[in-house]
């Protein structure tokens, strides 16, 4: 279990001004643990590539940014609020080989970060009676396969999914724009509560922060990054759905839209990624279910069936050293493999991306199995 000490020190990593995850990274992998960062010398900091005078002396005022810290920490404590840090082996798996995946998550809720299964449902926010029922029943086929729906609490189409999850027993996590202290939009705060029981809501922001507009293209990334489907649901030809569809493509997801009359304009965006080849047609939860090769077994019992004929042979070569094995770092595999550190990287890659492996801290590697 994690000190007070520790979790304020990782608070403060995400409370340094100027500094985003990709340069809070770099600065704890440079020094060489969080605490370092914060005792290490303006001078040092500053010969730390990004980090120039101004940042340098942001990280040496360490007494008001621990002073937030542990305001945020206290008011944490006082709410049920948890957070998980990208060291953490809980962290989601499927967000690590993201660049600018959040430092840390809030969390509130019995909330698994790493579902055997996840697909992210989204869509325009004033869905007509088709987008509402076609939701419902993209839910309702899905339920029994043993999966996580994701989603952003919104209007429209995410709160619809949320609360057809909850009729259906799925476990399902909205992802916010905004602190926990601003459910937004506050008329969903009753369904928020009860996905408490069965996933929960989770966001990168800060307590107080509120639902502001730059916030949400942010949020955006963290559902198409946590999803192993994305499916759109009636959306124009520009906005956040789209944006996250584009998202998702850029992480190797899988993106899927159910079609519309060429006449209705929440379908043109659908009808775009569809004709742009930038995601499947589907019409159904039982097309899903088979573009995933899902089948309705657990992800385990559908991966191990096809394992070695989904991989190629250097990839197959790496899985074996893993399987049934306990996590190895990166030196032994590339000991124990031959490989160069490129290739090896590579590999290891598109393993992930596949979901046969995970990496986990200290760059380590455990098969999924």
């Amino acid at each position: 279990m994690k000190t007070r000490k520790t979790k304020l020190e990782e608070l403060a990593m995400t409370m340094i001004p100027m500094v985003g995850p990709i340069l809070a990274r770099q600065l704890i992998a440079s020094c060489g643990s969080i605490e370092a960062v914060f005792s290490e010398s303006k001078r040092q900091l500053k010969s730390i590539p990004g980090i120039g005078e101004e940042i340098a002396g942001q990280i040496t005022r360490t007494s008001a940014i621990f002073d937030a810290a542990d305001e945020e920490l206290e008011v944490m404590e006082k709410e049920g609020i948890d957070f998980v840090f990208y060291l953490d082996a809980d962290y989601p798996g499927r967000l690590h080989h993201i660049s600018d995946a959040p430092l840390l998550l809030y969390t509130r809720g019995m909330v698994n970060l790493n579902p055997e299964r996840s697909v992210a449902v989204i869509g325009t926010r004033k869905p007509t009676p088709f987008g509402v029922a076609t939701t419902e029943e993209l839910v309702a086929g899905l339920a029994g396969c043993d999966l996580t729906i994701i989603s952003g609490l919104a209007y429209g189409v995410d709160i619809t999914a949320h609360k057809a999850c909850l009729q259906h027993g799925l476990p399902t996590i909205g992802v916010m724009g905004s602190g926990m202290g601003y459910i937004y939009p506050q008329v969903h705060a009753t369904t928020d509560r009860k996905m408490m029981d069965n996933g929960g809501i989770i966001t990168e922001f800060s307590h107080d922060t509120g639902p502001d507009a730059v916030n949400f293209p942010m949020r955006n990334r963290i559902v198409a990054g946590l999803c192993d489907a994305l499916v759109v649901i009636e959306s124009g030809i520009k906005g956040g759905s789209m944006i996250t569809a584009s998202l998702a493509n850029d992480y190797n997801r899988d993106v899927m839209a159910f079609p519309g009359r060429r006449i209705d304009k929440n379908s043109a965006g659908c009808n775009a990624l569809i004709k742009r080849q930038q995601a499947h047609l589907i019409e159904s939860a039982e097309d899903l279910v088979s573009l995933m090769g899902w089948n309705r077994k657990t992800r385990q019992q559908s991966f191990q069936g096809d394992l070695f004929t989904t991989m190629t042979d250097g990839e197959q070569k790496i899985y074996g050293l893993l399987i049934g094995e306990d996590a190895k770092d990166i030196d032994t595999l590339a000991f124990e493999t031959k490989l160069t550190p490129g290739e090896l990287a590579a590999l290891l890659l598109m393993l992930e991306c596949k979901g046969a492996i995970k990496s986990l801290p200290g760059k380590k590697f455990a098969a999924v199995v």
